[in-house]
């Protein structure tokens, strides 16, 4: 399944919340916010492909907001 299909399918309305609010649980940038994970690395799991669960539909997510260079459409959301 190609990865709008998939956000589209699974898209849960406070998932844009949790953005920017919970963190990656592992790896190089472990305890950083899904929001501001690098587009170089939401890339790497576009390509080698996201985990299961909601922890993959949150970087699939991120990543077509970071390709399509919407970043700052989360900026209200950080306030909250």
């Amino acid at each position: 399944m190609n990865i709008e299909r998939r956000v589209r399918k699974e898209m849960d309305p406070q998932d844009l919340q949790r953005l920017v609010t919970q963190t990656m649980p592992y790896g190089k940038y472990k305890d950083r916010l899904i929001a501001d994970l690098p587009g170089h690395y939401l890339a790497w799991f576009a390509r080698e492909g996201f985990p299961e669960g909601k922890l993959g539909r949150l970087l699939a997510l991120m990543h077509e907001i970071d390709h399509n260079n919407l970043r700052s459409l989360l900026d209200p959301l950080r306030s909250r």
